[in-house]
C-alpha cells in the first residue's frame, strides 16, 4: 500500500481550492455579470449557457479519452494542469472584461470568452480529477486523499462567497464592471499560484498497461466517427428536459430506442474486432460499480444544485433578510470542510457503501425537516442547513473515491485501465445534474407563479421556496440511497482487486 505523505495531500487539495475560483466564483456570478453590468439580456444569457453546458459534457469525455492516451515524463495528467493553466486564469479574466460594443457583438464576445473558460477548465478539471486515481493504488488513501480535496474545493468555494461582492465594491468603487474585472486579476493570480502547488507537490504511481497497437492520433480520429453518439443523446435529454412537450419526448424516446439497439450491437462483437475507443466503452457499459455511480452522481447534484439554487430567493422572501444568505453560504462551507475531512475515518469505521447510504438518508430526513420551519426562523434554518451539510459534504468525497474504485475495476476484470474517461464521465454527470438542478429550481418556481418583477406574485410562491427547500431535494436524495444499495463493491472487494492489480503489475 502507497501511503501518501500529508504534503502532497495538501498539494492536491490546492488544485480543487483553485478549481472552485473558477466553478463557485466566475460561473456562479457570470449570470448575474453578463444581465446586470455587461448588458445581455437575460433570454440571451440563458441560451448561452444552455449551449455551452451541452458542449461541456462533450469535451469532458473526450478530453477523459486524450488524457488517457498522453504520454508524457510528467505523467498522463499532470502535465495538463500545468499546460492548462494559464489559459484558465486568462479566460477568468476575459470573461469579466466588459468592452464596449454592440448588442450582437457583446454577444459574441460573450460566447467566444464563456466557451474558452468551460474548455480550459475542462482540460484542467478533468486530469485533476483523474490524478486522483493514479496517486496510489491503495482504496483508503484515495477515500483520504478525497476528503483533503474537497476540504480545498469547499475552502476555495469559501473565500469566493464570502468576499467577491465585497472585492468588487472596494475594487470597482462604485463601478461594477472595473471591480469585477479587478476582482478576477486577483483570483487569477491566486488560481496560477494554487495550480502550480499542486503539480509540483504530487506524483503518479499507478502506471497502466499500454496498447502499443494504437496512438493518440488514431484514437482521436475514431473517437471524432464516435461523436454523434455523444451528442445527440444529450441533445434529446436537454430538449426533453427544458421543453417538456409532445415533440421533444417523442425525440428522446427514439434516440434512447436507438441507443439501446446500437450499445447490444457494440456489445455482441469480439473485443479484436472493436477500435480502442469502442473497446474503452465497452469496458465502461459492463462496468456496473461506474454505472450505479453515474446514476448516484447525477441524483446527488439534483439534491445539492437544488437546496443551493433556491437559497437566495429563500432568504430573499421567505426569511426577508438577503444579506443572510452569504452569512449561511458560509456556514454551509465551513461545515463542508469537516464533512470531507471526517469522510477518511467514518469510511474506514463503516465502509464506504454503508456511510454513503447513510449520508444520504440523514440528508434526506434533515432536508424535509425544513418545511415545518416557521417563517424566518434563522436559528432553526441555520442548525438545520448545517448539520444537513455536514452529511451532504460527505456524499461528493466518497463519490470521486469510489469513481478510483470502479477504474480498478475496470482494470481488474478486463485488463485495461480508462482512468480519464471514468472521471471524465463522472464530472460531466455532475455538471449535468447541476445544470438540471438550476432549471427545475426556475421551472417549479415559474409554476408557481413568480416573477421577480413583480412583487404581486412573490406569496404565491412562497410555498414552492418551501418545497424546494425540503421535499423535493429530499426525493433525489431517497432515490440515490436505494439505488446506491445495488452497488457490487464492498471493503473487502477492494482490498482484493488492490492486491491482485498491485502483483500484476510487479509482474
Amino acid at each position: 500500500m502507497t501511503k501518501l505523505p500529508f504534503y502532497e495531500k495538501v498539494g492536491y487539495a490546492m488544485g480543487d481550492a483553485a478549481a472552485n475560483l473558477v466553478w463557485r466564483g466566475a460561473l456562479a456570478y457570470l449570470a448575474v455579470f453578463y444581465t446586470d453590468t455587461f448588458g445581455i439580456s437575460a433570454a440571451a444569457a440563458a441560451m448561452l449557457f444552455l449551449v455551452v453546458r451541452l458542449s461541456d459534457g462533450v469535451t469532458d469525455i473526450i478530453m477523459g479519452m486524450i488524457a488517457d492516451r498522453t504520454s508524457t515524463r510528467w505523467g498522463k495528467f499532470r502535465p495538463w494542469i500545468l499546460w492548462s493553466t494559464p489559459f484558465l486564469a486568462l479566460f477568468m479574466v476575459l470573461c469579466f472584461t466588459t468592452p464596449d460594443l454592440s448588442e450582437t457583438n457583446k454577444l459574441i464576445y460573450a460566447y467566444a470568452t464563456y466557451i474558452g473558460l468551460t474548455l480550459a477548465y475542462t482540460v484542467n478539471n478533468v486530469p485533476y480529477s483523474a490524478l486522483m486515481g493514479v496517486m496510489t493504488p491503495s482504496d483508503t488513501e484515495r477515500t483520504s486523499l478525497s476528503g483533503f480535496r474537497f476540504a480545498g474545493a469547499f475552502a476555495g468555494g469559501l473565500l469566493v462567497m464570502g468576499f467577491l461582492p465585497d472585492l468588487v465594491a472596494y475594487l470597482g468603487n462604485g463601478n461594477d464592471a472595473v471591480g469585477y474585472q479587478y476582482t478576477m486579476y486577483v483570483f487569477a493570480a491566486l488560481l496560477i499560484v494554487l495550480m502550480l502547488i499542486t503539480f509540483f507537490t504530487t506524483k503518479e504511481r499507478v502506471v497502466p498497461t499500454i496498447d502499443d497497437k494504437s496512438n493518440l492520433k488514431s484514437e482521436i480520429k475514431d473517437l471524432t466517427k464516435n461523436l454523434p453518439f455523444i451528442i445527440i443523446p444529450l441533445l434529446s435529454i436537454t430538449l426533453f428536459f427544458y421543453y417538456r412537450e409532445l415533440y421533444s419526448g417523442l425525440f428522446f424516446t427514439l434516440v434512447m430506442i436507438t441507443m439501446w439497439l446500437l450499445i447490444k450491437r457494440l456489445l455482441a462483437n469480439p473485443s479484436d474486432k472493436l477500435t480502442g475507443t469502442q473497446r474503452d466503452m465497452v469496458d465502461l457499459l459492463t462496468n456496473k460499480p461506474w454505472l450505479i455511480l453515474l446514476g448516484i452522481g447525477f441524483l446527488t447534484m439534483m439534491f445539492n444544485g437544488i437546496k443551493y439554487g433556491v437559497i437566495a430567493y429563500y432568504f430573499k422572501y421567505h426569511v426577508g433578510d438577503e444579506l443572510m444568505a452569504g452569512k449561511y453560504f458560509i456556514g454551509l462551507l465551513i461545515v463542508s470542510i469537516l464533512g470531507a475531512l471526517s469522510t477518511s475515518y467514518l469510511s474506514e469505521k463503516f465502509g464506504k457503501k454503508p456511510l454513503f447510504i447513510v449520508a444520504l438518508l440523514i440528508s434526506a430526513i434533515l432536508t424535509i425537516a425544513f418545511y415545518w420551519v416557521p417563517q424566518g426562523n434563522i436559528a432553526a434554518i441555520f442548525i438545520l442547513g448545517c448539520t444537513t451539510e455536514f452529511f451532504s459534504a460527505i456524499m461528493p468525497t466518497l463519490f470521486f473515491t469510489m469513481l478510483g474504485d470502479s477504474a480498478d475495476y475496470s482494470e481488474w476484470k478486463n485488463g485495461r485501465r480508462a482512468t480519464g474517461l471514468i472521471y471524465s464521465a463522472g464530472t460531466f454527470i455532475q455538471k449535468t445534474g447541476g445544470g438540471f438542478a438550476g432549471a427545475l429550481v426556475l421551472i417549479v418556481l415559474a409554476g408557481y407563479g413568480y416573477d421577480g418583477m413583480d412583487e404581486s406574485t412573490i406569496a404565491a410562491s412562497l410555498p414552492g421556496m418551501q418545497l424546494l427547500m425540503s421535499w423535493i431535494p429530499a426525493s433525489f436524495a431517497i432515490l440515490a440511497a436505494i439505488l446506491m444499495m445495488y452497488y457490487p463493491l464492498s471493503t473487502k472487494q477492494n482490498k482484493q482487486m488492490s492486491d491482485d492489480l498491485v502483483q500484476r503489475r510487479s509482474a
